[in-house]
Formats: C-alpha cells, sequence, structure tokens
C-alpha cells in the first residue's frame, strides 16, 4: 500500500516536471510585433510560470516580487491586507486559465492543454469549496478555510470552460460549467425584480459584472447544449441588466444598484463589453437586430467615453484606460461584434495599445503594469496585469491577420 501511495506520487511529480520540461521550447528572449501576438502569448504565459510559482501549493502568487504589505482592494470589505498571503486571490489566478485557455482554442497546440490539465486546472481545485451547497469556487484557497464566493469570479471560469469544451468536446468541461451555471443563479432572486448578487456572503448590490457575463454564459450554454432554458435565462438576465444598469445617454452600462434603488454609476469597460457579447450572440441565435444595434451602441458609447489620447514615446495614440483585465474582457465583446459588422475601429486600438504596452512599459523581469501608455514605476507587479495579456495576444492573432 505504500509502494502505490509513493508510485502515485513519483508519477504525479515526473507529469508536473514533463509539463514543466514542454516549456523548454519556449521562446527564452522576448518576442516583438504585429504578426507575432501568439509568440507573444506564450512567452507571457511562461514567463508567469516561472516568477510567479509557489511550488508548495502548485499555485501562483499575487505579485511577484511578494509585496510583504500587500493590500487587497477588489474584495467586498475594501482594502484589506490579508496575514499569511501565500498565494494568489481567485481572481488573479483565473486569469492564467483564461490565457492558457484561449492559446489552445486558438493554436489547438497540446502542450497549453496539458499545462491545464496537469498544473493549472488542478490548482484552480484547491479554491472549489464543496462544503456549502451549491458548490463554488471561493475566493481564497481553501487550505485557508472558508473565504466570500463571488457571483462574477465563478462566472468568468464557467467561460472557459465553456471555451475549453467547445475545443476539445470532453463532456467533463460542460459538466464543470454546468456546475458553476448552477452556483452563479443561486444568487438570483426577486429582490429589483431579478437579477444576480455580486458576492454570496454580502447580498448588498447587484452588479454588471456578475449579470452581463451570466448572460454571455446562458447563451453559450444554449449554443452547446440547444436547451431552450439556457436560452430564456440569457435573454432574462440580459433584459434585467439593460433596464437597470444600462445609461441611456450613452449607451454605457453603470456599475450595480444596491438594493434600496441607489445606482453605482461609476463605469468600467469590461461591464459594457460583456454586454456587448452578449448582445452579439443573442443576435446570432434569435436573428433580432436590435440585439446588435444595442451592442452597436454600446460600443460606439464605451469607445467614446473611456478613450484618451495620450502622448508616447512614439507619438500620440489613442488608449483605453489603465485596467488591463477589465480591457482585455472588454475586447471580448469588440472582437465578436467586429466579426459581425466588420468596423475594426475598436479592435485595432486594442492591438495598438497591447502592442505599443509590451514593446515599451515592461519592466526588467518583461513584467508589465497596468498602464499601457508608459512605463510603470510599480515595483511589484500584479498577476493579473500580465495573466490578462495572454488572452489578449492570443485572442489579437485573427485581427492581426485581418489586417
Amino acid at each position: 500500500m505504500v509502494y502505490k501511495k509513493l508510485s502515485s506520487v513519483f508519477i504525479f511529480i515526473f507529469l508536473a516536471l514533463l509539463s514543466c520540461r514542454s516549456y523548454a521550447n519556449s521562446p527564452d528572449t522576448k518576442v516583438e510585433g504585429v504578426g507575432n501576438e501568439k509568440q507573444i502569448a506564450d512567452y507571457i504565459l511562461n514567463n508567469i510560470i516561472k516568477l510567479y510559482d509557489v511550488p508548495k501549493h502548485g499555485l501562483l502568487l499575487e505579485t511577484y516580487p511578494v509585496n510583504p504589505n500587500n493590500k487587497v482592494d477588489y474584495l467586498a470589505d475594501g482594502s484589506i491586507q490579508k496575514q499569511n498571503q501565500e498565494v494568489s486571490f481567485l481572481w488573479p489566478y483565473s486569469g492564467i486559465i483564461s490565457g492558457a485557455a484561449a492559446l489552445y482554442n486558438v493554436t489547438k497546440e497540446y502542450k497549453y492543454l496539458d499545462l491545464l490539465e496537469s498544473r493549472l486546472l488542478p490548482g484552480l481545485e484547491k479554491y472549489f469549496d464543496t462544503s456549502r451547497l451549491p458548490a463554488g469556487y471561493q475566493s481564497y484557497a481553501t487550505f485557508a478555510g472558508h473565504s466570500d464566493r463571488f457571483y462574477d469570479d465563478n462566472v468568468w471560469l464557467a467561460l472557459d470552460f465553456c471555451t475549453l469544451y467547445a475545443s476539445t468536446k470532453n463532456q467533463k468541461y460542460l459538466n464543470k460549467a454546468l456546475e458553476i451555471y448552477d452556483f452563479i443563479y443561486s444568487g438570483w432572486d426577486d429582490n429589483l425584480g431579478g437579477g444576480i448578487y455580486w458576492c454570496e456572503q454580502k447580498k448588498t448590490s447587484k452588479n454588471t459584472c456578475s449579470n452581463a457575463p451570466s448572460a454571455v454564459l446562458s447563451a453559450k450554454l444554449y449554443q452547446l447544449t440547444k436547451d431552450e432554458k439556457f436560452l430564456s435565462r440569457a435573454i432574462e438576465t440580459y433584459q434585467w441588466t439593460k433596464t437597470n444598469l444600462l445609461d441611456p445617454s450613452d449607451f454605457v452600462y453603470w456599475d450595480n444598484v444596491a438594493l434600496n434603488g441607489n445606482i453605482d454609476k461609476r463605469k468600467y469597460t469590461y461591464n459594457s463589453g460583456q454586454m456587448i457579447e452578449a448582445g452579439v450572440l443573442l443576435y446570432r441565435i434569435t436573428g433580432d437586430k436590435n440585439y446588435l444595434i444595442d451592442a452597436q451602441k454600446t460600443a460606439l458609447g464605451t469607445y467614446q467615453y473611456f478613450t484618451k489620447i495620450k502622448s508616447t514615446t512614439t507619438g500620440d495614440q489613442v488608449f483605453y484606460p489603465d485596467s488591463p483585465w477589465f480591457n482585455v474582457i472588454f475586447f471580448r465583446g469588440l472582437k465578436a461584434l467586429y466579426f459581425e459588422d466588420g468596423n475594426k475601429k475598436y479592435v485595432q486600438t486594442m492591438l495598438e495599445n497591447a502592442h505599443f504596452a509590451w514593446s515599451n512599459t515592461t519592466d526588467e523581469n518583461n513584467l508589465l503594469g497596468k498602464s499601457w501608455s508608459e512605463k510603470s514605476a510599480q515595483p511589484y507587479k500584479w498577476l493579473l496585469d500580465n495573466a490578462c495579456m495572454i488572452e489578449l495576444f492570443a485572442e489579437l492573432t485573427d485581427i492581426a491577420k485581418n489586417k
């Protein structure tokens, strides 16, 4: 019995090392230039695994180098300093899942699927909480006990599993997406006429970031399963979000509505981006052109609201805001819309932003900060600011080809 257990351990270690060895073929030096998007994405993925690795847990660091005074400001409690933070929170970790899934989907190169299955997805399960039902991913690793569970954290992962199922046809990925879907919609109730809360433990607001991607998820699950319940849910979630959180003056989406009806009118690129993607998907499914018109209005409004001209070392250039991951999620909607209506303006700006950032703003470790327009003075580089670029460059491959 002891022998069998030891054999299993050695096999696990061997497979993990084999997965890492496959990355020995990745470029050792920085790759740049339009047309090299896949190689850039591969380099960033490899670089993150090398620098952010936490061998003890098979997970990744929140920042590189480790910030001893790191304060996490994206949780429901506001800005906190987590004591003895050994690994990243779920949200940053999910960025590398999205990136590797996008790379596999675009290239179909086995090494990305192998990396996901041998290392990244087993790491993800260390955030999976089955002690509270329905099961779902919590914000910090379960070895530290219970932490809050966010509906939006879970929906990003469900979307990744949809991508993996679509590219592999492996039923286990669809099953995981469906399991997460059940958790997400356990956060829907009749307060405010419907909608999904942001945080399971703090049900004080219903946010665009939990509802817009849930409409996308439901539409994708309908496409994958042809089960009408998902289409009905997609339309219902889309309509609730549009009714409650759309700014009719510019077609850009507000952040959230509190249970007392007060609207938080802050605006972020990703919220509108997910409603753009949901609109495109619903147009493709139903043929109702109103969804496409909605998407086009929000794309224009968001571009006008957020972009700014900034002076750079190579001249004036239009940039999206200093919020890399938000912009990458925004790009999902822009890309879907581009392949529907052919308007390349919005995605071309993203292509130019990404290449400028990669060529001009990285530090001595080839890591990026939050700004795409100037070299970052941040001493500690956040995992998510870098992980999101894997997906962006992978998904830009098609855009760069269609000059």
